[in-house]
């Protein structure tokens, strides 16, 4: 018998393992299920965000229009143009502003982001329009480019004209495409190019108005353009100036969007999970039926290494084809991105397979199928050759290998966790929160039959009685069930309530006397003429805010240069070259409360001026109570101090402010206004806008009716991609669930048997069994939304700084669902051995 086992080399192995493969195809269904969408969910959005990284970095210079930009939100200093001079002087020079463009020939207006421009730009990539002469005729024909989309939505055509201010241009052509616009941006503020020439005649740049100056530079083909951001931009910013270069486009593009790819990632992860979850599940009943053969396998002289590499081989076989597949499906789900996304995205993407990829794909299906199928595989090692004849428990002598499993699995959670999440901290909670999720459901398991033994209804009818014993009794399921059904909830539960914190954070409550009109730049000799064209519209003037814009130059006794020299400073860099937008009042609005210190609505005008401060600034900036602050405001400098500190909400519908000055102090200093009005429809907006733009073309008029639209389409198209990607976590919830019931038939085929041997009823059986999947069912699903509260509340405290409120859906969307399929999987389960002959049964069912 030795020289037999020693002669079954590796093709021995091979061969048994693919002939009994062939054999049990269909059984081994659910285990590729598994592998294919895990992976496949995987594979996708890994794909696809290397992709779009690749075109980011490919088509930089042309998001760019330059090798690298100066710019500036004010109108630079000598010291700017000096370094502008010594790089050979700027190539092609920009102003741009958002602005409210009229139509006079249509009646209509528009907030339009205007850009003057000069020179050669773009040096990258084209301005795209219709007629394709008129992007490189419209500086010396001076004309104007309108956006493509608002030609359509006004029905403009080519000779019309547009009113900027107080100077009036010819249509020149449909601007389809420029560089340097935000899709996103456009979309609010959609894109009008001038000649430079036409900003000064229009004469909106005045005190308030926000204005960028560009200077556009190409780069010679040596320079280090990463070294000479590193010497160059500190010295602009300093100067309340900023350097750009097409490499630092690039990453921050990169990193905008790879948060968002980062966020698919963790539902992709779910899915990979639950395949994890069904990987073990199916293979546990693949061995539960293979008992016998194995056993035969050993009366006929192979060793319980041979048997167990046999299966081994098997998974790997199987795990290869699921992860190839899975592979295959995911690279062709990625197609479906770019036209799910396409107004998210700053390039076209040209998508392209990438070999790392697809061997991380296929990597990580076969490591996942192997590394969850060896704890049902190690139960190999101990079926005896009597088993054949008889059943009998096994001897359990490989404890010392399944230890060294789960801490293999625990150690692939963690490793996947930190290649998605690129944070080992973040990672290790990760892992942590899932391991007690899972003590927490086991737990809850142990609870509930100790409670059913102490409680027992024995008042119930038979087959309730008889269901509710099942739950605690010797080879009992509840563990299992609960432990498989509460996990597949909790995760898909907690996918569903982030991405409702996620959408939350956007939505913005419409109530009766919230502004939907903000009307900016109104100058201060204009205030009471606005004014009264609000009032003829029959409109409410609901706020009218000065603003005063200034800087730091001091931050509690250093100056400003002081501290951006300081290589071991703290505090953040944009709380220096930040332009503050300040207000004072006398009281705080509903939107903002005192955290620490006493709020001043009045200055005197003796010792230092108090103000107050917003509590994300004072984190940034490093300030507390007490603390001296220096401004400079056009010019004159203000000392100030810190007396209070406000958390300001800045998710509702006013206009806040970082910092806050009392009434007495700024009333003198040159200022703007911001009013806001309420507007009904549509019809009074246009109304409203057209009489504005007439009389004061200065004043930018926004119409948060517009905005919040565009921003609710946008969040649309994610959510829709999000709720694509959840749907692969629910099917492989679903097979996990088949899985696990599937594995709890075989604790109950015995004893149903024995219920029909005694005379029970086809009906009284599967009421029994009907009723416990039902208890389990519910227990299970359950759990795992209340635990998916728990989790969703500590994510919105702890990540996205909001409070969570539990939508209904789970409880009566997800609850029942989950609940009845599990009896549905389970009553299904059971039919054909309710139907067959109680000898037929065993003989089939129990070897």
């Amino acid at each position: 018998m030795s020289s037999k086992r020693s002669s079954a080399g590796f093709p021995w192995l091979m061969k048994m393992a693919l002939r009994d493969g062939k054999a049990s195809s269909r059984k081994l269904f659910l285990f590729i299920a598994s592998i294919v969408l895990g992976i496949a969910a995987v594979v996708s959005i890994q794909s696809f965000s290397a992709n779009l990284k690749r075109n980011i970095s490919l088509k930089s210079k042309s998001l760019m229009g330059a090798d690298y930009i100066i710019d500036s939100d004010k109108l630079p200093t000598e010291k700017v143009y000096g370094i502008i001079d010594s790089l050979g002087g700027a190539e092609a020079r920009e102003i741009s502003f958002a602005s409210m463009a009229s139509f006079p020939k249509k009646k209509g207006t528009k907030l339009m982001q205007v850009r003057g421009i000069e020179g050669g730009f773009p040096f990258y990539g084209e301005i795209e329009t219709t007629p394709a002469l008129a992007a490189k005729n419209f500086k010396e024909s001076d004309v104007a480019l309108v956006d493509a989309m608002v030609m359509l939505q006004l029905g403009l055509k080519v000779g019309d004209f547009v009113k900027i201010g107080n100077t009036s241009l010819e249509i020149g052509g449909a601007l389809n495409n420029v560089p340097g616009s935000s899709s996103v941006f456009s979309s609010i503020a959609p894109p009008l190019l001038v000649p430079f020439s036409a900003i000064e005649k229009s004469g909106l740049v005045q005190t308030g108005s926000r204005i960028d100056y560009r200077y556009y530079f190409t780069a010679p083909e040596n320079l280090d353009m990463e070294k000479f951001d590193e010497k160059l931009d500190p010295i602009l910013d300093a100067n309340d100036a900023d350097l750009d270069t097409h490499l630092s486009t690039s990453q921050r593009l990169g990193r905008r969007y790879e948060n968002f790819a980062k966020f698919l990632n963790l539902v992709a992860f779910i899915a990979l999970l639950l395949g994890c979850v069904g990987i073990a599940s199916a293979i546990h009943i693949y061995i539960k039926e293979k008992v016998a053969s194995i056993a035969i396998l050993k009366c006929l002289g192979a060793s319980r290494k041979q048997s167990f590499q046999i299966f081994l081989i098997q998974v790997i076989i199987i795990g290869l084809i699921g992860s190839v597949i899975g592979t295959l499906l995911g690279l062709g789900l990625q197609e479906l991105f770019p036209y799910l996304l396409q107004d998210l995205l700053p390039v076209e993407i040209d998508l392209q397979i990438s070999p790392v990829v697809i061997i991380t794909g296929i990597i990580l299906g076969v490591s996942m199928s192997v590394l969850f199928a060896l704890y049902p595989l190690l139960t190999t090692l101990d079926i005896s050759p009597l088993q054949t004849l008889r059943m009998q428990q096994s001897a359990g002598s490989n404890k010392k290998y399944k230890i060294l499993v789960s801490f293999a699995v625990i150690i692939f959670i963690w490793v996947f966790a930190f290649w998605l999440l690129d944070n080992w901290l973040y990672a290790i909670w990760f892992v942590l929160g899932l391991s007690i999720t899972f003590a927490i459901l086991s737990g809850f398991a142990a609870l509930i039959m100790k409670l059913l033994k102490r409680y027992f209804p024995k008042n119930w009818g038979f087959p309730a009685r008889q269901s509710v014993l099942n739950l605690y009794r010797p080879q009992n399921q509840t563990l299992i069930l609960i432990l498989a059904i509460g996990i597949g909830t909790f995760l898909i539960s907690t996918l569903y309530f982030t991405r409702d914190l996620l959408l939350a954070q956007t939505t913005l409550e419409s109530q009766q006397n919230t502004p939907n009109m903000i009307l900016l730049d109104v100058q201060s000799e204009q205030k009471d003429e606005v004014k009264q064209v609000i009032d003829s519209s029959n409109l409410e003037l609901l706020q009218n805010i000065p603003i005063v814009t200034m800087r730091v130059i001091e931050l509690k006794g250093r100056s400003a240069n002081e501290i951006r020299e300081d290589t071991s400073s703290t505090i953040n860099n944009w709380v220096l070259d930040h332009e503050f937008r300040t207000t004072y009042r006398h009281s705080l609005s509903e939107g903002e409360e005192i955290l620490d210190g006493k709020w001043k609505a009045n200055f005197t005008g003796e010792g230092i001026i108090p103000i107050s401060i917003s509590d994300n600034l004072a984190e940034d900036a490093e300030a507390t109570i007490g603390d001296k602050i220096i401004f400079n405001v056009q010019g004159v400098q203000l000392e100030t101090e810190v007396v209070s500190i406000r958390r300001v909400d800045w998710g509702n519908m006013q206009i806040n402010f970082s910092i806050l000055f009392p009434t007495g102090v700024l009333e003198d200093a040159p200022q703007f206004t911001v009013m806001t009005t309420r507007v009904e429809d549509d019809n009074a907006s246009a109304q409203l806008q057209q009489k504005l733009v007439q009389q004061f073309p200065n004043v930018t008029i926004i119409d948060l009716r517009q905005v919040l639209k565009v921003v609710e389409e946008i969040l649309g198209k994610i959510s829709w991609l999000i709720n694509f990607m959840a749907f692969f976590s629910i099917l492989t919830g679903i097979i996990v669930l088949i899985g696990a019931v599937r594995t709890s038939k075989y604790q109950r085929i015995r004893e149903s048997v024995l219920l029909r041997t005694l005379g029970a009823k086809n009906r009284q059986i599967l009421k029994i069994l009907g009723l416990e999947y039902l208890f389990l069912g519910m227990l299970g699903s359950l759990s795992g939304i209340l635990l998916s509260c728990i989790s969703s509340f500590l994510i919105g405290y702890f990540l996205f700084d909001t409070t969570f409120t539990p939508s209904m859906i789970p409880f009566f969307v997800v609850f029942p669902a989950i609940t009845a399929l599990v009896v549905i999987i389970g009553l299904a389960n059971s039919y054909s051995v309710v139907k067959s002959p109680p000898l037929a049964v065993l003989r089939k069912e129990l070897g």
